[in-house]
């Protein structure tokens, strides 16, 4: 049966105000949640990022739910402080936590680093990432050199239950290649033959666990509000995944969402918009049938009440049988 969980957006709604909208979602029966780990928001009409390991230990201590968070290990966090942040929230949260890492974005790199590197680096790194995590999580002493640097490297205290380390994958290239490594993989709404091919390359590549989707969606009680809360709020998130990681702040993402003139035609092909709750049960019907086991579900408009309220009342009691 697949999972609907409600995804934490920290780039566009304060941490003290998310912490309520996550509650909430749970009573409305949401039954898994997550979020990204950004320092900058993508746009500055987003306007927000809170700190996503401080907020993780308190939306696990005050709700019931498993969660996860997408996180990158690179200049913001070396593997070793990733390693230690996520045993400690496995120790006091056990089998309730989750990770996917990824290579991350240059907008939340560039604030604590001059240097970028090409993305081939990047993917090398998040691969010894993921061996340098795992050994420590069991309990090793760590020394290594390159691409990672580690010198006797511990967690003092690694968690009991290990917790899941997924890979954040936006092409069926990067999930084939991480496939051997990861727990599961994570990925975005996409068409739905897109979502197949990394559905297949996932187990391809030898990947058996988890596969997790994060689908952006607009709703609102009308259709013009819908399309203009996801224009608003989420034009600055259409581009490709090349030009997404290496647009370099809030800024720039706004550039260039007037340059290239965004509107409800690109928007469609990255955000769910409809004020029709049975066209979402649609769609979500869609995704679960390829194979997903958990759906993660992002209203990209700031204010979440309505949209909670109206889900729990209308679509995932019409999900509850996927």
């Amino acid at each position: 049966m697949t999972t609907i969980g409600f995804h934490a957006s920290h780039e566009q709604i304060p941490p003290e105000r998310l912490l309520r909208d996550v509650r909430h979602a749970e009573q409305a029966g949401f039954r898994a949640a997550m979020c990204s780990d950004h320092l900058e928001p993508w746009s500055p009409r987003q306007g927000h990022s809170g700190f996503a390991l401080s907020w993780l230990g308190a939306a696990l201590a005050t709700t019931d739910l498993p969660f996860g968070f997408v996180h990158a290990p690179g200049r913001r966090y070396h593997p070793v402080v990733t390693a230690q942040a996520t045993a400690t929230l496995a120790r006091m949260f056990p089998g309730r936590v989750w990770t996917a890492l990824g290579s991350g974005q240059k907008l939340n790199e560039r604030p604590v680093s001059p240097e970028w590197p090409p993305k081939e680096q990047r993917q090398r790194y998040l691969e010894a990432s993921f061996d340098v995590v795992r050994r420590l999580h069991a309990g090793e002493e760590v020394t290594c050199a390159e691409p990672v640097h580690a010198d006797r490297a511990r967690v003092w205290d690694p968690p009991e239950v290990a917790p899941s380390l997924l890979v954040a994958a936006l092409t069926p290239t990067t999930v084939r290649r991480f496939a051997p490594r990861a727990d599961g993989f994570i990925t975005v709404n996409q068409p739905l033959e897109d979502l197949r091919r990394m559905l297949d390359s996932w187990h391809e590549g030898g990947g058996t666990g988890r596969a997790a989707l994060q689908v952006h969606l607009s709703w609102a009680p009308s259709a013009e509000q819908a399309r203009a809360i996801a224009h608003e709020q989420w034009r600055t998130n259409v581009f490709d995944p090349v030009t997404m990681a290496e647009l370099s702040s809030p800024h720039d993402y706004q550039r260039k969402a007037v340059q290239e003139e965004v509107g409800d035609t690109q928007i469609a092909r990255a955000v769910n918009v409809s004020a029709d709750l049975g066209r979402h049960v649609e769609r979500l019907h869609e995704y679960a049938e390829l194979g997903f086991d958990e759906i993660y579900l992002h209203h990209v408009g700031q204010e979440q009440e309505a949209f909670i309220d109206a889900f729990g009342a209308e679509v995932l009691p019409q999900l509850a049988g996927n």
